[in-house]
Formats: structure tokens, sequence, C-alpha cells
């Protein structure tokens, strides 16, 4: 793909979407538009905050479970999505950050870039007092022994969407009856559980927009 006709000139912007609460089914839709309008260049780049009702996803790994699977265990719903990673839980409690960034030529490794998503969490959990840490092997962000967030990306002529979910202080029972991320559910934990007040979900998403900016260089 050419230059970006309309942001190719130093650091681009940040358009930052705060959704709120919002259906898994809406928020994809909205992605899917966002990235066509954003490999065109007729938009800057987008980061999309919510919460979403409570669903499955499950990615494009060949480990995963199966929705046919997961379907007869699960009384939420599921949904095959293009990301790559496995079956994983949203739900309210939890904030989803979905980055829409065309990467630029030069930065189009997509393992540096998840490596990229799990730092800028990282980042984002010292603001609390909380030290997070990269598993080898794996994606995601653990505090100890458990998991904390998920990563998962897709991409589509250099744009990325799909992101990251970060457990703040939602319920760990919907991970239950089945392997989120292929693990054994009881290794996801929340931030809620590691510090002695736990954050509102408009602090904890403003940290993570400040590290995002930070990380990638963005006005």
């Amino acid at each position: 793909m050419g230059q970006d006709p309309k942001f190719s000139a130093g650091p681009t912007p940040l358009q930052v979407r705060r959704l709120g609460r919002v259906s898994f089914e809406e928020a994809h839709k909205l992605q899917a538009e966002l990235v066509s309008l954003r490999a065109a260049g007729e938009i800057s780049d987008q980061l999309l905050f919510c919460e979403h009702e409570p669903v499955v996803t499950v990615g494009r790994s060949p480990r995963s479970e199966q929705r046919e699977q997961l379907e007869k265990m699960l009384d939420v719903p599921i949904f095959e999505v293009e990301r790559g990673g496995e079956a994983t839980w949203h739900g309210p409690g939890q904030l989803v950050a979905y980055p829409l960034r065309l990467l630029p030529h030069g930065e189009r490794d997509l393992h540096a870039y998840l490596r990229d998503l799990e730092g800028v969490v990282i980042d984002t959990l010292a603001d609390f007092g909380v030290v997070g840490r990269r598993e080898e092997g794996l994606t995601g962000v653990w505090i100890g022994a458990q998991k904390v967030a998920s990563i998962g990306i897709a991409v589509r002529r250099w744009v990325t969407w799909h992101g990251l979910a970060l457990n703040l202080s939602n319920s760990t029972s919907g991970f239950s009856g089945f392997h989120p991320c292929g693990l054994d559910a009881n290794v996801m934990t929340r931030l809620s559980d590691h510090v002695g007040k736990s954050p509102a979900m408009e602090e904890l998403q403003a940290s993570l927009e400040g590290h995002f900016r930070a990380r990638f260089g963005y006005l």
C-alpha cells in the first residue's frame, strides 16, 4: 500500500471514542466500518474503549474450542471472529480497548506490535502499583501466576483491529466452563484483586490511553 494520503507527515493524530457499554455485535460492526475508512485515509487512527454485555469470542487459533463445543457448554452469545488467539469472555467490569492503527512502513511486525500492546498494559498496571509481566510463549499480561489481560488482533490492509481486554472488576465466573485463551479458567484474575481500592473504569481508561499515546508517539 502507498503512503497514507492524509496522515503521512509526522505523528498521526489519534481519535479516542468512549462507547460505554455496547454489545459485541455493535462494536464489531463499528470497527469494520472504521477500518475501511482508515485504510482509505479518510480518518486518523482510532482507539475505541468499551465494556461489553456478556459474550464469548472465538479466535482463529487451530487449538481453539470451536463454536459448536462452546454452545453446548455456555449460555451466552458466541461469536467467531477474525483475531488471532483462542476463546475468551467479555463482560461488564472489563475494559476493552480496540486500537485501529495503520501500521507505518518499517513497523509491520505483528509480533512486535503485540509486545507493544502488552507493554501498554504493563505500564498501565504500574500506575496503580501493580507489577505486570509477560509469560514466555503466550500473549497477554500476567500478575504473578494469574492472567489479567488478553490480547488478540487482526489486520486488514495493514490497519489493526480487535485489541485487548483488561479485567478490572468483572466477575471471573464468566471464564468458567471453557478454557479461556486455552488456559484453566482459574488462572484469570482482576486488577481489583491486587489493589487496596479499585480504580474507576474512567481512571483506568485515562491511564491506558496515556500509555498508548506515549508508546506509539501520538499527538
